[in-house]
């Protein structure tokens, strides 16, 4: 088989999903955000849902979904993307609504809006993408952030004296009686990029079947944020966001 027959669409393993567009993304060479879109896409089409999703992304880098996602979304504004998707999905609730949102969106401007759209038990799935810093805006710290970890607002490293301590979001939504399915994932691996679809999909599957609130963390890299390469972003990664943020499911009354 010549080079040029490999290329060739016809004999590639991985099909594009038709729900994600042509459109070029701008987001930073290894970030996490275009990964999750596959995701997203793949579980939105294979569940035949193309025509009743909705996505609902406020502010930040998780505000361009829209742009290559080829399916009915809504921008909310700063931290309020909960209030939203819960209030349309109590209007339509046939539709397939989904929050998209990033650490300093969700856990700290939106805070109060996350915690009580879960805690309602409202039948909407969050996806909740955390990298520990704000990467749109200058790379400031979030409530995220790990102890020690350099940021634009604290370039010593995060102090808890000073700063308090990171936030554990999704344990604190398991605890929540509103929520059916609380789990942290990645997509750092082809491994750990299934198990994140699978994740989606099993969110995506509750909200449907009105079992109540699914929040889907994906702890994920902001290499331009945290002045790294992709390849040792991820290693960084690994070595000190999954020792404070362990991956797995963390609650499921679905079992």
């Amino acid at each position: 088989m010549t080079k040029e027959d490999i290329v060739k669409p016809e004999n590639l393993v991985y099909k594009k999903p038709t729900l994600l567009n042509d459109n070029p993304m701008h987001y930073c060479p290894g970030c996490s955000h275009g990964v999750v879109h596959k995701l997203i896409a793949e579980v939105i089409e294979e569940m035949g849902m193309t025509e009743k999703a909705i996505g609902i992304s406020p502010v930040g880098c998780a505000v361009f979904m829209y742009n290559y996602l080829d399916i009915d979304c809504l921008e909310a504004a700063h931290g309020r993307a909960p209030a939203l998707a819960g209030a349309i999905k109590r209007l339509w609730p046939d539709r397939l609504v989904f929050t998209y949102q990033g650490d300093g969106d969700l856990a700290c401007i939106g805070t109060a809006e996350s915690i009580h759209a879960l805690n309602r038990g409202d039948n909407i799935t969050i996806i909740f993408i955390n990298n520990a810093i704000y990467g749109m805006t200058g790379g400031q710290m979030a409530p995220t952030t790990l102890i020690g970890m350099k940021t634009a607002t604290c370039p010593y490293g995060r102090n808890p004296e000073i700063h308090g301590y990171p936030l554990k979001m999704t344990e604190i939504a398991a605890t929540l009686q509103g929520t059916c399915y609380v789990t942290r994932q990645s997509v750092q691996n082809v491994a750990a990029i299934r198990k994140a679809k699978k994740a989606i999909r099993k969110a995506f599957e509750n909200s449907m079947q009105h079992k109540g609130s699914s929040l889907v963390e994906i702890v994920s890299t902001c290499n331009s944020g945290w002045k790294m390469s992709p390849e040792a972003a991820n290693k960084w990664m690994e070595e000190n966001m999954f020792p404070f943020y362990p991956l797995g499911d963390l609650k499921d009354t679905t079992i």
